[in-house]
Order: C-alpha cells, then structure tokens, then sequence
C-alpha cells in the first residue's frame, strides 16, 4: 500500500488557485485516477483554496497551507488559513449563504466541496482561521 505526503504553502493570492489544482492533480497521478476523479478533486480544491483566498484575510495578503496526503487509493486534502476564521460554521455550510454578495460569490463554496469528494470537515474557529479536510476514494487500483 503506497503513502505520500505533501505540503505547501502559498500567498493568499487569487492566481495561486490554478496553482493548487496542478499540485493536487500532479500529486494524485500515481493512484491512477480516471479524468472525472481529477477534475472532482480539483474543483473542490478550486473551491477551499478560493474561499481561503476570498473569506479567510479581508484583503490582508497572507498564507494558505495545503497537504496532501495518500494512503493506498485514499487522498487527503487538507486547506488550511489562519484568518478571520467563521463565526457561524453552519450557517456557512449552508447553500447560497455568502458573505460577499457583494463579489457574486455564489455561496456553493462548501456544497460543491461536498458534493465532488466523498467527505468533508471543517473546522473554524473566529480570530484563528478555518480548516478544510477532504476524502476522496480513488477507485481504479495503480498497475
């Protein structure tokens, strides 16, 4: 059973998002995944990473973390800011709500994050920024 990890760490910067998903899909070629599961994956990492980018710093330019981690054909991304974190975690992960409407944020964020991995949590604490964890299950064996 293969394992992997890693962990970058990049500039809360809009253009760092494209370079997310590379990393993530670079990462997750040796599980040998079909192209519906990298595209999943890299929406869903689209979506944490722009949320951290957008939500997590008010217009500071800081840091956003992201780990991989691989366990057999199980895939662990990890998104993580240490920002503004959310007040209200449910209300968040609630279809259509945002808090930049202002910035035709959708508010699918955390529902399209849902609905393309297997599972997700996350963890926000006001004053100390949000951490999303997501699952996905590679299906195809490696040859």
């Amino acid at each position: 059973m293969e394992s992997n990890h890693m962990q970058v760490r990049f500039d809360a910067k809009s253009v760092n998002e494209g370079l997310a998903r590379m990393m993530v899909a670079a990462f997750m070629t040796d599980m040998n995944p079909t192209l519906e599961e990298i595209a999943d994956v890299k929406t869903a990492v689209s979506e944490a990473v722009t949320n951290a980018i957008i939500h997590g710093y008010e217009e500071e330019c800081e840091t956003v973390e992201m780990v991989c981690d691989r366990d057999g054909q199980q895939l662990v991304v990890t998104v993580e800011d240490h920002g503004v974190g959310i007040v209200n975690l449910e209300e968040a992960m609630q279809p259509f709500f945002t808090t930049k409407p202002e910035m035709e944020r959708s508010g699918m964020g955390f529902s399209f994050m849902e609905a393309f991995m297997d599972k997700v949590e996350v963890q926000s604490h006001p004053g100390t920024g949000t951490k999303v964890v997501m699952w996905k299950y590679i299906e195809r064996e490696s040859e």
